[in-house]
């Protein structure tokens, strides 16, 4: 314990910061982990919500633990000459012979630290072996990548070490992580993925609200590459005519909203492509003839709305939705 104490305390701060930015990365996350939540499980379960948001502190620390502190002042050997990199795979047994056992807690924790992600791959992505011992090997060839070309050239210096040893325990680290996942799975198992093809008709407003963001997405890429293209025309034609000086990014994003919101739901039992990844379908009950008209123009234009004026449609469709279990147009 006394071996440790000194080397643990000066990872204090590297913990500190990652504390710190665990609820932002959280925040921006939130959406993209839901929709993979959904896609996989086909429903939210509170043990996997709180392991994922636990896997984003991991990650956080993996870089805040790697790559922290960033270098500061005119001297040092980081920043006067550069670090070399460590290409020796059997450097440790050097280490071991001069440094004795205050060698040991630098190689136990690059083994120890990369537990976790092994554990993450088995449990939580459901990797096998062998592609979970690639991501942590992946995984530590870009830290020790960064570490040696000084954060990819954002320093002209590397101001850390990159040693080839790190990819050996880093990598068994990760091995040991999903060995034991696996022997949890056989106390424990993980909860069953959803079934292929499986989709609710009776989504929440979250799901709801995620498939609408995963719509927006694909929207915008259609809309960037459309003007894109269209500028692309519109130079190559006779006078002085802009992308911007007719109605055409209007007339671009109206068409890929009825073509992501209701051409694509209408041929397809309901999913847009966002409403696809999350399985789920916008239409709670069968409707036929002028009744599923009806149901695509009233949620047309409910999300017309919410894209126009989405700082007063969404609160007001999650209010409703809290009171009625349902969102307005599926009353039709």
């Amino acid at each position: 314990m006394t071996i440790l104490k000194p080397f643990l305390a000066g990872y204090s701060e590297n913990l500190l910061l990652a504390l710190a930015l665990w609820p932002v990365a959280s925040a921006v996350l939130t959406l993209p982990l839901l929709a993979w939540l959904y896609h996989r499980d086909g429903r939210l379960r509170f043990a996997s919500v709180v392991s994922t948001y636990l896997a984003v502190l991991y990650v956080l620390g993996l870089g805040c633990f790697t790559l922290w502190p960033l270098p500061a002042g005119e001297s040092g050997p980081g920043i006067t000459y550069g670090i070399p990199w460590q290409t020796n795979p059997l450097a440790f047994v050097g280490d071991l012979s001069r440094e004795g056992l205050s060698a040991l807690p630098q190689i136990a924790f690059n083994v120890v630290f990369f537990i976790p992600l092994g554990f993450i791959a088995g449990r939580l992505l459901r990797l096998g072996l062998l592609p979970s011992a690639l991501l942590g090997l992946a995984a530590s060839c870009v830290i020790e990548a960064a570490q040696g070309t000084g954060l990819f050239g954002l320093y002209p210096y590397a101001y850390r070490t990159a040693d080839v040893d790190d990819l050996i325990y880093n990598t068994a680290g990760a091995v040991l992580g999903w060995l034991g996942a696996a022997a949890l799975a056989r106390v424990l198992p993980p909860g069953a993925l959803a079934e292929e093809g499986a989709v609710t008709h009776a989504p929440g407003f979250v799901r709801r609200f995620v498939a609408f963001w995963l719509d927006t997405l694909l929207m915008g890429i259609i809309a960037v590459v459309a003007a894109g293209a269209c500028s692309v025309v519109l130079a190559a034609l006779p006078g002085d005519v802009r992308w911007g000086d007719g109605p055409w990014p209007l007339v671009i994003a109206a068409a890929a909203f009825i073509w992501v919101e209701g051409v694509v739901p209408w041929r397809h039992g309901g999913s847009t492509p966002g409403g696809a990844f999350v399985r789920m379908s916008a239409e709670t009950r069968e409707r036929t003839g002028g009744r599923r008209v009806a149901f695509y123009a009233a949620r047309l234009a409910t999300l017309a709305v919410a894209y126009l004026m989405p700082g007063f449609a969404w609160p007001v469709l999650g209010l409703f939705y809290l009171i009625a279990r349902r969102m307005p147009y599926d009353l039709v």
